[in-house]
């Protein structure tokens, strides 16, 4: 049996959600109202459109078409500044114990995000070379919680999707792992990622062992 490896980006390699608060926070005082770090939860594993879309709402904002192009490319614009200067710094806890392990037992390794800068951000943090396919939003037309993403990565490391098994923080990550038919690691809090086959709070809690186990089960 052939194990594929599919990781989420933010907030689960590294913590970039702070940088997309930013940008969106600074947008949303452009249009005259506040926006919390608590609504930008409701943005984790989201696509950029639907973020925009939702913190529209969330500011009551209507936008002609021309607006909204313009809004999403401001963002990016002002969330690419504040990454400039990412480096491995950034890289959450024990994470590279873990791609370290898998490429050692030349596990095929992907990643699957909702970003569009997730190969400059690999590429600033050193990782990039873990990875033998990435498949991020320049790829797949069909935001999480559709398995689109996990099921293309699947496809491009030559894995069975439901030999795949997928490291997300996102509610609606999980549900993407979940619909494709994929063993579902919840990393972060346990009662939001209940769905989840297995939670872990970082990845200081995955142990080599559970990783084993996980390639031969």
């Amino acid at each position: 049996m052939k194990r594929g490896f599919i990781f989420d980006l933010d907030g689960v390699i590294v913590d970039t959600a702070k940088y997309h608060y930013l940008a969106w926070r600074k947008l949303a005082n452009e249009l005259g109202f506040e926006f919390t770090k608590e609504q930008n939860e409701l943005f984790k594993g989201v696509s950029r459109k639907r973020c925009l879309e939702i913190l529209l709402d969330i500011g009551k904002v209507e936008a002609t078409q021309d607006q909204f192009d313009t809004w999403m490319v401001e963002k990016n614009v002002d969330y690419l500044a504040y990454i400039k200067n990412m480096d491995e710094s950034e890289i959450l806890p024990d994470v590279p114990k873990v791609l370290d392990f898998l490429k050692e037992n030349n596990i095929p390794i992907a990643l699957g995000s909702a970003s569009k800068n997730a190969h400059p951000i690999l590429e600033k943090v050193n990782l990039l070379h873990y990875f033998d396919t990435i498949v991020d939003g320049n790829n797949v037309t069909k935001a999480k919680p559709d398995p689109e993403v996990f099921l293309l990565a699947a496809k491009q490391l030559g894995v069975s999707s439901i030999d795949c098994v997928v490291f997300e923080d996102a509610v609606a990550g999980v549900e993407a792992a979940n619909a494709a038919k994929m063993i579902s690691i919840g990393v972060g809090d346990e009662i939001v990622l209940s769905k989840a086959q297995f939670n872990f709070k970082d990845f200081t809690e995955i142990s080599t062992d559970f990783i084993k186990y996980l390639m031969k089960n």
